[in-house]
């Protein structure tokens, strides 16, 4: 892929440490490379343990300034940097296509909703509020205030580089926190891009630190760092639980957002095409690799044989190919080994029963495009009903009753999402509330927005972003009780 900026000075290959740009100690470096036909995009620094403790200082140095900014000043500085990133959102979309592999259209869609993040904390940033309380005593007084935690650590995904990334900086920024991040290896390049806008925005060196390179060492000095108060993590519930067992020596407060394993609900009075429109749009969106991806179908026996046929007819109109070409729908994951581990799903699923139902879509292309999937005849004893399939495969599991298809939804580890599709309204109220997930899309499948929080329960993590709540992880509350007012 030719990657033609309008800016070229967007395309960034170092670390960015208290507001230089600066190579690796050891002037290593690393190729990304774009994972539909594996070309050189950019060469990158490959960074560890001391560059990570030089940013971890500098954002500590920053911290002090930053946090005794008011709260309109720190909003001015995200409403700026939202300005940017709108204003170059084709540069930043070429990029992310370039080096994580979806579509441009849907590059284009990350970007702005990358930037809404940005733009909802600029204006939370204003309402940060404490409370007063009734005294206990005529003498004393009680109130809250509320202040950042201190230096926060990020630690983001390759599936949405520049989302993930705004939805956790905007708001450590709005709480008057710094940050030191660590971006996937595969998609550094958007990172570099968004936080060279953020220089630009004005905000103040120190504040926001990016480094990529050795993945342990990096993430064990966040970890081990006194002077790190917080840890926000996106990505496999396994590598949380590591995060989470090693932040317990320094009590750090965490944000986890998880591994996923979404049921898709269609149930008998569903409208089927809204349904198979829902379904779509869940499923394929940057090739079925999203944490909230659905994964697994369960359809009521009256409908079943009309969505398999609908559903069918809908995924053989997707065109897979590069994500540069605007008449692709659907590109490459990652690497060949996600496209290894999403074939041996799928061929785990045939060897026990399942029917691989023909669409017409062939991925004819490098080892890393894996044609959308359609199983039908699947059974919970299968690996695509119990593990996150992270590809475009659509398993589709009959049920008869309400009951069954609850308990059925509910039987995994994860609580991430959820979606189904209903027209009786008692049955929305019973199945919503009835379904163990953090959050339940109701005859939609798209509900991520900036206005509305994020997160899941049991295993798929703690803790929300976006939303009036998204504020709170990085928040601390103090409690001031004023005596001698008696006197």
């Amino acid at each position: 892929m030719s990657l033609k900026l309008t800016d070229p000075s967007l395309l960034k290959t170092q670390a960015y440490i208290d507001g230089h740009w600066t190579n690796a100690d050891s002037g290593q470096t690393y190729a990304v490379e774009n994972p539909a036909n594996g070309t050189e995009v950019a060469v990158v620094s490959f960074c560890g343990r001391d560059e990570t403790g030089r940013a971890i200082e500098a954002a500590h140095c920053a911290l002090r300034d930053w946090q005794a900014l008011t709260a309109k000043a720190r909003s001015a500085h995200l409403e700026a940097w939202h300005d940017l990133m709108i204003a170059h959102q084709d540069d930043l979309a070429k990029i992310l296509t370039a080096e994580q592999g979806k579509p441009l259209a849907e590059a284009q869609g990350e970007i702005l909703y990358g930037a809404s993040y940005i733009k909802w904390f600029a204006e939370e940033a204003k309402r940060i509020y404490g409370d007063t309380m009734p005294s206990p005593s005529p003498d004393k007084r009680f109130v809250t205030i509320k202040q950042g935690v201190g230096v926060v650590a990020c630690i983001t995904p390759w599936n949405f580089p520049n989302a993930m990334l705004a939805r956790k900086i905007a708001p450590a920024l709005a709480a008057g926190c710094t940050v030191v991040c660590k971006p996937a290896n595969q998609t550094p390049l958007s990172a570099f891009a968004m936080v060279e806008l953020a220089d630009r925005a004005g905000i103040p060196a120190g504040v926001i630190n990016i480094v990529s390179g050795e993945t342990v060492a990096i993430g064990a000095v966040l970890t081990a760092s006194l002077l790190v108060r917080k840890l926000t993590f996106t990505g496999s519930t396994a590598v949380g639980k590591r995060l989470m067992s090693d932040c317990a020596a320094t009590m750090k407060r965490l944000s986890m957002e998880l591994g996923g394993n979404a049921p898709f609900i269609v149930f008998d009075d569903a409208d089927i095409d809204a349904a198979v429109s829902g379904a779509m749009v869940s499923k394929f969106r940057n090739a079925g690799q999203t944490c909230v991806c659905a994964n697994r179908f369960l359809v009521q026996a009256g409908v079943y044989d009309q969505f398999v046929a609908a559903l069918s007819a809908a995924m053989a109109q997707l065109k897979m190919g590069s994500g540069d070409d605007p008449s692709v729908t659907i590109g490459p994951l990652i690497d060949g080994k996600a496209a290894d581990n999403v074939r041996a799903l799928i061929l785990d699923a045939t060897d026990h029963g399942a029917t691989q139902v023909n669409t017409g879509v062939k991925a004819e292309f490098a080892p890393t495009y894996v044609a959308p999937t359609l199983l039908t005849d699947v059974t919970s004893k299968m690996r695509v009903f119990r593990e996150e399939i992270f590809g475009p495969v659509a398993p589709i599991i009959r049920f008869d009753t309400e009951a069954e298809a609850i308990a059925m939804a509910n039987d995994t580890e994860f609580g991430l999402a959820a979606y189904f599709y209903s027209r009786d309204i008692g049955r929305v109220w019973r199945v919503g509330e009835g379904l163990e997930f953090g959050m339940v899309g109701i005859n939609t499948g798209a509900m991520s927005n900036e206005m509305a929080p994020f997160g899941g329960v049991k295993e798929s993590g703690q803790g929300r972003e976006g939303s009036k709540y998204g504020l709170d992880d990085y928040l601390e509350i103090k409690s001031l009780c004023m005596g001698g007012l008696d006197q």
